[in-house]
């Protein structure tokens, strides 16, 4: 009976992290992110090949990261992904996957990514998913394919601008009830007062679902310290964390607070193959 009831909690938490997050493959990946009330549109690192593909087009160096974050301290809610970036031409590549749940209900998503920039202020992205949701295996799981697109557009040295569309062919995860795949539209700002210190808002709108708006604020102490923090509505969530610059290597962590269910903590590690850094240190002939 205690099992049962157990259960039962579960799936009315994961319910509820559903409504919160819309459904995975898009969900914001990264501490980063995370630390910064789930902000991402005009980010440019690892993590575009899921939060902004178009992100991926100003990326120069191959990169990988992993990302885990144990929502509301519960093994069964936790979240895990884990992307590649590589650089070819005027864009990269980019493959991510992401799962979320446990044996009893889990969802996971596979993604293949491209972005491209034309120019030093403009860049374009697109990625292909595949999605699968399984519920036991009395129920069996259910597949499904979407897409995603986006762009980011420097305005100015100070002020970047992002737009991305998450399933905007409208895919549908099962034919009972016409259940879609939410489609998601995000559009974002990003204002840097200087080197050391960048504000960021954006509106996230399901179809389906009233706004979201996401600000998080980054001050660059030194040269291997970040500080983070930012909020998130619909519900209200609060947000901070840090990151970590290690020669190749970043390490970020964040917090978030939900005034019902509790603190959701998280970790992000990105390996970067720096090839400037390389060439500088190769001694000449």
């Amino acid at each position: 009976m205690n099992k049962l009831l157990k259960y039962i909690s579960i799936f009315l938490l994961i319910g509820f992290c559903q409504n919160l997050n819309a459904q995975i493959g898009n969900d914001f990946v990264g501490a980063r992110s995370a630390a910064m009330g789930g902000y991402n549109v005009t980010f440019s690192d690892v993590w575009s090949t899921n939060n902004n593909q178009a992100g991926l087009g100003f990326i120069e160096d191959m990169s990988a990261g992993i990302y885990y974050e144990n929502r509301f301290l519960l093994k069964e809610t936790s979240y895990k992904a884990c992307a590649f970036v590589l650089p070819v031409n005027k864009g990269a590549f980019g493959i991510s996957i992401a799962s979320f749940g446990y044996t009893a209900y889990s969802e996971t998503k596979a993604g293949l990514s491209y972005g491209q920039r034309f120019g030093d202020k403009f860049s374009l992205g697109v990625q292909l998913n595949y999605l699968n949701t399984s519920l036991t295996q009395e129920y069996g799981s259910k597949t499904t394919i979407t897409g995603a697109i986006g762009l980011i557009a420097k305005l100015s040295k100070e002020l970047s601008l992002g737009v991305h569309v998450y399933n905007p062919n409208r895919s549908k995860l099962a034919e009972y009830n016409n259940e879609h795949v939410p489609t998601i539209m995000k559009l974002g700002l990003d204002y840097r007062f200087s080197e050391k210190v960048m504000l960021a808002v954006s509106t996230e709108k399901d179809l389906d679902v009233d706004a979201i708006v996401n600000a998080g604020l980054e001050y660059h102490i030194t040269d291997i310290l970040y500080l983070r923090g930012g909020i998130s509505t619909n519900p209200t969530q609060y947000a901070f964390g840090f990151g970590m610059q290690l020669k190749d290597f970043k390490v970020d962590l964040s917090s978030s607070f939900h005034q019902t269910l509790g603190i959701t903590p998280g970790i992000s590690i990105i390996y970067t193959r720096n090839k400037k850094s390389k060439k500088e240190s190769t001694p000449s002939i």
